[in-house]
């Protein structure tokens, strides 16, 4: 397990046949089809590796059965665990697209619409998959070599590989998919070029195609060159390798939330002063940054710091960042209060400010004291996928659709506990008098996030309600309570 405590994020994505249809498990018959013209839930494939022969692959539908051929070439998608006929190769291609070849029975797959088999002994533009990822997009990009992170580095304007844990907002990369293929975007949106320079618009030399291998992904370039890390600060750029080693392997790890807390005195929550923490700082660094680890279970939320360390419940209350294990004593709950939080600890007691900045967490009740501000830092770039789907302008409209399989990419601002949300041309979002969530507001309006779930936010308009994705399509703001549909991947 890296330092940042991750686990890399499993491979999802859709498979693209040569009419630009996706491959689609449908829910009845465990039938499969080349027919969708868009990446939705049906369309999500997992990929598994076998944990003898990591060239051996398996292709889990949303339903968590598995693609299967027979030894006539019968495509099906029922098996419920792993069988010799679910065992596949990937035969990678120049241009990035997939070959999936049987290992049992040695043929290819592939066809269009209802006519699918896996019979094929030659590949042929049929038996071709493009790879569209079905990841949220924004992530830590994790060298296996170096085992350290990618980062902005702003002063030498390139991305450099040599963080232990991915801090702060120059950590967050974006894959921005055109054309079949990724873009590397950084926080302040400039776009890695494949000569290690970062460019403001994207173009042939930003465009990589991504290969699999041994359950890692490599970034292939226009020349036919691989991104790895150079020199000693790690400078990604494309080498001189035409075959990807170990060098030029990455894992892309879940972005956890990084924020900053401000208490009633108007001061930033620090562990500058030692190890006890105090609310005592005019400004934010990296000691007043916390990463917030939201537990699956009981979605209790642990705050980490910048040297890996966890605060922890010790005697009389107090607040120390010393534990370097998640234990009952590092885990809090958060009362999210519109523009404000609270925090209780595992004694029963909320987190309270005292008059020398001190936090001691020995308060019944949640009064001026208990309050904090709480700034998510590390999401400058909003990118929002819901059940349905990911957020996007609507083509012909000021409205906003949840049920792309395209995003758009959002600002997101800071502004006293609440966040204004900008799109195109400088245009922030707001709630009409009908519920919908538009997109051209000449002025802000606030919105207000809860960071409720690992890696799930909802976001409440100032008329109090949550914002949500409907069956149709469309993003309002009118759910009066939470549910799946108001929960969003950030």
């Amino acid at each position: 397990m890296p330092s940042n405590g991750n686990r890399p994020l499993k491979l999802q994505f859709g498979l693209i046949n040569y009419e630009g249809r996706y491959l689609t498990a449908e829910t009845f018959g465990f039938k499969v089809n080349a027919s969708a013209p868009s990446l939705k839930k049906k369309q999500i494939w997992t990929l598994e590796q076998d944990s003898q022969d990591t060239q051996v692959v398996y292709l889990r539908s949303h339903l968590g059965r598995y693609l299967t051929s027979d030894k006539d070439g019968k495509v099906t998608c029922e098996a419920d665990g792993h069988n010799s006929d679910c065992r596949f190769l990937i035969v990678a291609q120049s241009d990035g697209r997939w070959a999936l070849q049987s290992e049992q029975h040695l043929r290819f797959f592939g066809g269009s619409r209802d006519y699918l088999s896996c019979f094929a002994q030659v590949i042929t533009d049929a038996e071709l998959w493009a790879v569209h990822l079905a990841l949220h997009p924004q992530a830590n990009l994790l060298s296996v070599a170096r085992k350290r992170y990618a980062h902005l580095s702003m002063e030498d304007g390139e991305i450099a590989v040599d963080l232990n844990i991915p801090w702060g907002v120059v950590a967050l990369l974006t894959l921005v998919y055109l054309d079949g293929k990724y873009c590397l975007k950084t926080c302040d949106s400039r776009f890695l070029s494949n000569d290690g320079k970062l460019l403001t618009e994207s173009g042939r030399a930003t465009a990589y195609t991504l290969e699999l291998k041994c359950g890692k992904l490599a970034f292939k370039d226009c020349e036919g060159k691989y991104l790895s890390p150079m020199g000693p600060t790690g400078t990604l750029r494309s080498g001189r390798c035409s075959k990807p080693g170990k060098d030029e392997l990455f894992d892309l790890e879940e972005s956890h939330p990084q924020v900053v807390l401000m208490a009633a005195n108007g001061r930033y929550v620090s562990i500058r002063q030692g190890v006890s923490l105090a609310a005592n700082q005019e400004d934010e660094t990296d000691m007043e940054t916390f990463q917030m680890e939201i537990d699956k279970e009981t979605r209790k939320c642990t705050f980490r710091t910048s040297q890996g360390n966890y605060w922890a419940l010790v005697a009389h209350g107090g607040i120390q960042s010393t534990d370097t294990e998640v234990s009952a004593s590092t885990m809090f709950s958060v009362e999210w209060l519109g523009h404000k939080v609270a925090l209780k600890a595992s004694n029963g007691k909320y987190i309270c400010t005292k008059k020398n900045g001190q936090l001691l967490a020995v308060s019944d009740s949640i009064g001026e004291d208990e309050q904090l501000t709480l700034k998510l830092i590390n999401r400058p770039m909003l990118i929002l996928r819901g059940e349905y789907g990911f957020v996007c302008h609507h083509k012909n409209s000021n409205t906003l659709d949840a049920s792309r399989s395209v995003y758009d990419i959002f600002n997101l601002q800071f502004s006293n506990g609440a966040y204004h949300i900008k799109g195109v041309d400088d245009r922030f979002w707001y709630v009409n008098s009908a519920g919908l969530v538009c997109s051209d507001g000449e002025t802000p309006e606030d919105f207000t996030l809860e960071l409720l779930e690992h890696g799930r936010l909802a976001i409440r308009g100032k008329n109090g309600k949550y914002l949500r994705g409907d069956p149709g399509g469309t993003l309002k703001g009118d759910g009066l309570s939470l549910s799946s549909s108001t929960l969003w991947e950030y």
